[in-house]
């Protein structure tokens, strides 16, 4: 059985930093890509950022620049390094692992002071 296990979130004062992790336990046989989800409060869930098996990554347009995603593959874990933090980045971050089906982890909350 897989699961997703994210770490990092917390509360943070704007312009500061933060880094989240997620470690997937259990056994994924085919990994697409790694990425990163948020949904703040009443609004949909979107996506942040991702790396694919290749390495190329993808970042929404509001986190470009300020954000960094990256893996290490070996341990199935994906990193979120959050720089110059903003109070709109507030949210529950999730963790997903895209394989021949979808994996989600419970979610870690961020939260950015002005």
């Amino acid at each position: 059985q897989v699961q997703l296990v994210e770490s990092g979130g917390g509360l943070v004062q704007a312009g500061g930093s933060l880094r989240l992790s997620c470690v997937a336990s259990g056994t994924i046989l085919t990994i697409f890509s790694m990425g990163w989800h948020r949904q703040a409060p009443g609004k949909q869930r979107e996506l942040v950022a991702v790396i694919t098996s290749g390495g190329s990554t993808n970042y929404a347009d509001s986190v470009k620049g300020r954000f960094t995603i990256s893996r290490d593959s070996a341990k199935n874990t994906v990193y979120l390094q959050m720089n110059s933090l903003k109070p709109e980045d507030t949210a529950v971050y999730y963790c997903k692992i895209q394989g021949r089906m979808s994996y989600w982890g419970q979610g870690t909350q961020v939260t950015v002071s002005s």
